[in-house]
């Protein structure tokens, strides 16, 4: 039985790659980075196969990314749809090297899209997330076991999320030098308050 299969990986954008990126393209912003891994142990105890990924990659690239509508949203999503209101950007080129999946990533001027640009810009820490429908296996593997993704996965899109399960690991803390008690008071955000002020901000118009 095939369900909705979702992994997050950290995606690591530095300034400086962002303003060469934003100064090169007229003022779009082009992002590279690992979108997803195979044969190595994920952090929800998965592993994709690397014949698995490499076929799905060659599908994903000649049908969704030689179309340019390989369209991905911003947060969690929760279904096997691309939800056009919630993209934010186009994956434009992705190919292997050694056992990871990489790829570049153009960041739209959509509303999800705007609110994407302004988290990277302001050196929020976000992961990658692949998004496919399949079924996975209980294997038994020397270092334990492991959820084996099956040989009927299939990709679906790339997402842009930050994960609250793994605290710390997307999002950068907040600035050095500010008074944190004084910028969380009265908030129950904690270290996500300034990628939830960055978001009011643009939806505001501000």
């Amino acid at each position: 039985m095939k369900n909705l299969i979702v992994d997050y990986i950290p995606f690591e954008v530095t300034p400086q790659q962002i303003n060469e990126s934003m100064k090169e393209n007229n003022g779009k912003l082009i992002v590279k980075g690992v979108l997803q891994r195979a044969d190595a142990k994920n952090q929800n105890g998965r592993v994709y196969p690397k014949e698995i990924l490499t076929r799905e990659a060659k599908n994903y690239s000649q049908n969704f990314i030689k179309q340019s509508r390989a369209l991905g949203e911003l947060d969690h999503p929760d279904s096997s749809v691309v939800n056009l209101q919630n993209v934010s950007h186009n994956v434009t080129e992705m190919h292997f090297e050694g056992d990871s999946l990489l790829g570049t990533v153009e960041i739209l001027t959509t509303p999800s899209g705007n609110i994407l640009r302004e988290l990277f810009k302001n050196g929020i820490k976000l992961g990658i997330s692949s998004r496919g429908m399949g079924s996975v296996e209980q294997v038994q593997e020397a270092d334990g076991q492991v959820m084996k993704v099956g040989d009927d996965f299939e990709l679906i899109a790339f997402d842009f999320v930050s994960n609250p399960s793994t605290h710390g690991a997307f999002m950068h803390p907040l600035s050095e030098g500010v008074d944190k008690s004084q910028q969380t008071q009265g908030r129950t955000c904690g270290q996500y308050c300034k990628a939830e002020d960055i978001i009011n901000k643009i939806i505001r118009g501000e």
